[in-house]
Formats: structure tokens, C-alpha cells, sequence
């Protein structure tokens, strides 16, 4: 089970000593009243079965501290890769702002238009991080999609009681996992 010898405890035939194991005093063997104090009097069969038994127990400790560590290093790992893809998929977008920059002064329109491209841009790479834009007035009122700061009277308008009036903060989600709600407007009738 080593796969960095350099930095697990080794978990091989040979006996493992006491400094293999000092980080796990929490699981120290449980006391047994028939057991001799330490310092070993048991003789024969007793004494070599003790041995044994104790002797698997330190291997079984060590092997379990050099999972510990070995999911530890693949967890960190793994969170450094997804900061990776993340960092990289926005790249694009802070070249591009770059080069908004460096033009804005020759022609002021090119900022806007720049704004909108690099809003579609930004849409598209969060999208393809599986969180879908959520913005959509008149849809039924979904607790685990909307979060709701004001009710307003849909008077004569297509809205239906209980649906989304407005949306003042698009929401960003995916089934089953919700990154921000939608900030929205109720409609409901007074005394509804």
C-alpha cells in the first residue's frame, strides 16, 4: 500500500517498531487484565501468540495512517486541478478585456460591444461548468430556485399568483445543486 515510499510508514513482513505508529496513541491496543505488565514475563505459547497479535495490530495501524495520508495527497491534488480548469477557462476572458482596453481610447463604442462579448463569454464558461443561467420571469415560484424580496400585485399583467414578477438577480444552478438563487418578485393579490 505504499505508493510514495518516501513518505508512508512501511507496512512490509518486517516488525514494526514503535516509531512507525507514534501518531496514533488515540489507538493504542485496549488493556488486558490477563496480560503481564510490560516488559513480557509471558513464556511459550501465550507469550508468542501476544506477540503476534500485537505485532498485526501496529501493521494494521500503520497501513490505515498510510491510507490516511495517501487520500490526503490525492484530495489536495484534485482540488488543485479543478483550480486549474477554472483559472484556465477564464483566461480567455481576461485577454479579451485586455484587448478592450487597448482600443477603448480610439473608438468609446468598442467598449460596449466588448462588455456584451465578454458577458456571452462568461455565460458560456460557467455553463460549461454545469451551472445554467437562471432569469426567467412568469415561471412558477421554486424555493430551491428563487429567493424572494418582495411581493407585488400583478394587477393587470399575465403573471400569474404565486409565478416570478421580476427577476432583479439572475440565479445560477444545476439539477439538484444550487449555486446562488434567483433574486425575485412575487406576484399575489392582496388578501391572497
Amino acid at each position: 500500500m505504499t505508493d510514495d515510499p518516501g513518505t508512508d510508514a512501511p507496512a512490509t513482513d518486517a516488525p514494526v517498531t514503535d516509531h512507525a505508529v507514534t501518531t496514533s496513541t488515540s489507538s493504542d491496543p485496549p488493556p488486558n487484565d490477563d496480560a503481564q505488565p510490560s516488559g513480557g514475563t509471558l513464556t511459550g505459547p501465550e507469550g508468542s501468540d501476544l506477540a503476534q497479535m500485537e505485532d498485526r495490530w501496529r501493521r494494521a495501524v500503520a497501513d490505515l495512517d498510510n491510507l490516511r495520508k495517501r487520500y490526503a495527497r490525492e484530495l489536495e491534488r484534485e482540488r488543485q486541478t479543478e483550480r486549474e480548469r477554472v483559472t484556465s477557462a477564464f483566461l480567455p476572458i481576461l485577454d479579451n478585456i485586455d484587448r478592450a482596453l487597448e482600443h477603448a481610447a480610439a473608438d468609446p463604442r468598442s467598449i460596449v460591444e466588448g462588455v456584451h462579448a465578454l458577458r456571452e463569454q462568461a455565460l458560456a464558461i460557467v455553463a460549461g461548468l454545469g451551472f445554467q443561467r437562471q432569469d426567467e420571469p412568469g415561471v412558477p415560484f421554486d424555493p430551491t430556485r428563487h429567493e424572494v424580496v418582495g411581493v407585488v400585485d400583478p394587477g393587470d399583467t399575465d403573471v400569474a399568483p404565486g409565478a416570478v414578477a421580476q427577476v432583479l438577480r439572475p440565479g445560477y444552478g444545476a439539477s439538484g445543486r444550487q449555486l446562488r438563487p434567483a433574486a425575485v418578485t412575487v406576484a399575489q393579490r392582496a388578501g391572497g
